[in-house]
């Protein structure tokens, strides 16, 4: 059974870092995509960051290009995503994902397998 925690949520100023975890069971990183994907209130669901290990890719959205950072430890079974420089509109609760079967790691629609979030808050 694919099992993801998330955590490290909190409440940062604008400009600040804060580091995400998500613990994974389940499933090999080698075998399935993993991505980050965010909700702010009144908005649909959106893909953050996401990796693609089979062909060796990785994606950010582009308002997050060169401030976050998609990684995995195997030996933790734990992908992060560090985050830096965070402006106000970064702010929602943040989901990992997981699926054995798709490439197109932007799209939320193509993961099955999620955990339960965690909230970020980016404010003065």
């Amino acid at each position: 059974e694919v099992q993801l925690v998330e955590s490290g949520g909190g409440l940062v100023q604008p400009g600040g870092s804060l580091r995400l975890s998500c613990e994974a069971s389940g499933f090999s990183f080698d075998d399935y995509a993993m991505g980050w994907f965010r909700q702010a209130p009144g908005k649909e669901r959106e893909g953050v960051a996401g990796l693609y290990p089979p062909a060796h890719t990785s994606y950010y959205t582009d308002s997050v290009k060169g401030r976050f950072t998609i990684s995995q430890d195997k030996a933790k079974n734990t992908m992060y995503l560090q985050m830096d420089s965070l402006k106000p509109e970064d702010t929602g609760v943040y989901y990992c994902a997981a699926d054995p079967r798709t490439e197109l790691v932007a799209y939320p629609e193509n993961f099955h397998n999620w955990g339960q979030g965690t909230q970020v808050t980016v404010s003065a």
